[in-house]
């Protein structure tokens, strides 16, 4: 434990506090000691013992309005992480539709491909078998022909 010297309303106090918080300590005591010095002066002498209930009271007035701002914040946090999470669930569902998207326009791309393929082959197998069979019916014809 360590111990620390502060002065408070001219009047100096032997305190002791952690190691490592002699700073935090002083810087504790002596913001204590200005708002004691502040309301004193503006208060007038109404008695150390209300004056130190009405600055213990305004100390923790501004705590509890800084834990409502704190508790404020924190449930702000709290609506956007929700917020967050809902627009990230989106995101993925929107990725994920569109990748099955993606992938059944694959497999139509490929169906077309093959359907392409296989009439080029069905269209030059009926352009050969056309240019045989006019050819056979030149053929017939020239013999016809020679014939008589």
């Amino acid at each position: 434990m360590a111990n620390v010297n502060i002065k408070f309303n001219g009047k100096e106090f032997l305190l002791s506090c952690d190691d490592g918080q002699e700073e935090h300590l002083e810087e504790l005591s002596t913001y204590l000691n200005e708002k004691f010095i502040n309301l004193k002066n503006s208060l007038g002498n109404i008695g150390e013992s209300k004056l130190l209930l009405i600055t213990s009271i305004s100390v923790l007035d501004e705590f509890y309005e800084t834990k409502k701002k704190i508790d404020i914040q924190k449930n702000e946090v709290t609506k956007i992480t929700e917020k967050f999470k809902e627009l990230k669930s989106l995101v993925y569902n929107y990725r994920d539709l569109k990748e099955k998207e993606i992938s059944e326009l694959s497999t139509s791309q490929e169906n077309l491909q093959h359907e392409i393929e296989t009439n080029r082959n069905d269209y030059e197998a009926l352009v050969d078998k056309t240019t045989l069979e006019i050819e056979n019916f030149i053929k017939r014809i020239d013999t016809d022909s020679k014939t008589q």
